[in-house]
């Protein structure tokens, strides 16, 4: 994987990009004090000694006592895991602490970018109490496949609308095949809850989210009629 990919991953774990820099230096290098780091990155000493001191206080990096102070990288693997570990222990502070919301209006929602409209399909999903209704290309519905097994096993209705075959029907899904989805995504979690748009994997993607009650009615009746004329057409996988 590229440099910058990596350094952009580590961002994602609460690190600055010159914190990431340098811990990738003393991932590939060792122990290093200071000036090595400054020396092997190009960053002045003054900047590397901070983002040093932040490394350890984020948990990235040990600081090793000497005649020389020196640092050296935290394994990642222990690194991310740690850090996981207490963002989940935060999270369940703030379900307890965070003050009462209040009733979800049924508003329409703009969902922007790949990475957040996954992340909502991934919540909906797990989130379903009854039934889920999901139309999208083969691809997609691969990629969440190891949520759609747990919603199998959960005994909830999953019902896939997709262009090519997958084994999730021998799990327990209904499927109907129909032609090549390509970018659009449609999604109807409990009959209460929708979700549509264009999912292409990059930033600009766009989709609606909805309680809307006549919305997600509507919706419905559409979803209905393409499974019907599938139905007609013969292609419910078997």
């Amino acid at each position: 994987m590229e440099y910058q990919n990596v350094v952009e991953q580590l961002t994602e774990f609460g690190l600055t990009r010159q914190e990431a820099s340098i811990y990738l230096c003393l991932y590939q290098n060792g122990e290093l004090n200071g000036y090595e780091t400054a020396k092997y990155t190009g960053i002045s000493r003054s900047n590397v000694y901070s983002a040093l001191a932040g490394l350890v206080e984020k948990g990235a990096a040990y600081l090793i006592e000497g005649a020389s102070s020196k640092y050296t990288a935290v394994p990642v693997q222990e690194f991310c895991v740690n850090k996981i570990r207490n963002l989940q222990e935060l999270a369940e502070e703030l379900e307890k602490n965070v003050p009462k919301a209040k009733v979800a209006t049924d508003g329409y929602i703009t969902i922007e970018g790949y990475r957040h409209i996954y992340d909502k399909v991934l919540h909906m999903l797990e989130s379903a109490q009854y039934r889920i209704y999901l139309s999208a290309p083969h691809t997609f519905i691969e990629k969440l496949r190891e949520v759609l097994c747990e919603v199998i096993d959960r005994r909830k209705k999953l019902v896939l609308i997709t262009d090519a075959q997958t084994d999730l029907a021998e799990r327990g899904a209904i499927i109907y095949l129909t032609d090549c989805k390509e970018t659009q995504l449609r999604l109807i979690i409990d009959s209460a809850y929708v979700l549509t748009g264009e999912i292409t994997g990059s930033s600009g993607d766009t989709c609606l989210f909805s309680g809307q009650t006549n919305f997600v009615n509507v919706f419905k009746e559409a979803l209905h009629n393409e499974i019907k004329l599938i139905e007609l057409t013969g292609e419910k996988a078997e």
